[in-house]
């Protein structure tokens, strides 16, 4: 059985605390001293609030370098349908951080996509069913994705289908709509496979996914390309 104990589980937390002022922080002190500054990211990382995805160990980068919102099922509402968080938290990394890549990224065996099929488990939490429907018309998309993780197929076809529908609620947004245009953002959509530990890229045109290998191979030929153009 889990420790459910409130204070032993603050107690632990605390502990960590202690021990990265004591043991982490000098390790990095010229780094943290650079932020004290303020914050140039240069990625939107959008990502489901589940604790299993740890976005800086994912993708290998140093505090400052992402942006990360997180919130249940990696859902981004369509522009004024929820003026939120969200909403402005989008509007804040793309105006006044001038990131230059957003990703949104989902998850094997996401406990949201579950939800979607087994709409039951959320009887006992009104805000989260209403939530989750923004993911809505995600579960009713029936064209296929090829599932290659070891979780269940349908929640992996849905949590791919719903990050292809937060990108399109994504390019509703003003602020990237704008930035489309002036060819200034980058747009991606991730499936993380947890137990694999493997991500991959969702291709919007072909609706199929991509390993990050091939995914760098097309990105770095038409980096080649510009570069050669110059």
């Amino acid at each position: 059985m889990p420790d459910l104990n409130p204070k032993q589980t603050l107690l632990n937390i605390l502990h960590g605390v202690k021990r990265f002022k004591t043991e982490k922080f000098p390790e990095r002190k010229e780094l943290f001293s650079k932020l004290a500054n303020g914050q140039e990211p240069k990625t939107l990382f959008i990502t489901c609030a589940d604790s299993r995805i740890h976005p800086e160990l994912l993708t290998d980068q140093d505090p400052g370098n992402l942006f990360v919102l997180r919130n249940i099922g990696n859902i981004i509402p369509a522009y004024g349908n929820a003026m939120g968080g969200v909403t402005s938290a989008i509007e804040y990394a793309v105006c006044a951080l001038k990131v230059s890549t957003i990703i949104v990224c989902g998850h094997s065996n996401c406990g949201a996509m579950d939800a979607l099929i087994h709409p039951e488990k959320t009887d006992s939490m009104p805000a989260v069913k209403s939530w989750l429907k923004f993911a809505a018309t995600a579960h009713a998309v029936t064209d296929a994705l090829t599932a290659t993780d070891v979780g269940p197929e349908n929640i992996q076809t849905l949590t791919e289908h719903n990050v292809l529908l937060q990108l399109q609620h994504l390019r509703t947004h003003p602020s990237i709509a704008a930035a489309l245009a002036r060819n200034e953002i980058a747009l991606q959509g991730w499936y993380y496979d947890i137990p694999n530990g493997q991500v991959y890229i969702l291709n919007e045109e072909t609706r199929h996914d991509m390993t990050v290998s091939q995914a760098i191979e097309i990105l770095q030929n038409q980096v080649d390309e510009r570069r050669s153009q110059e």
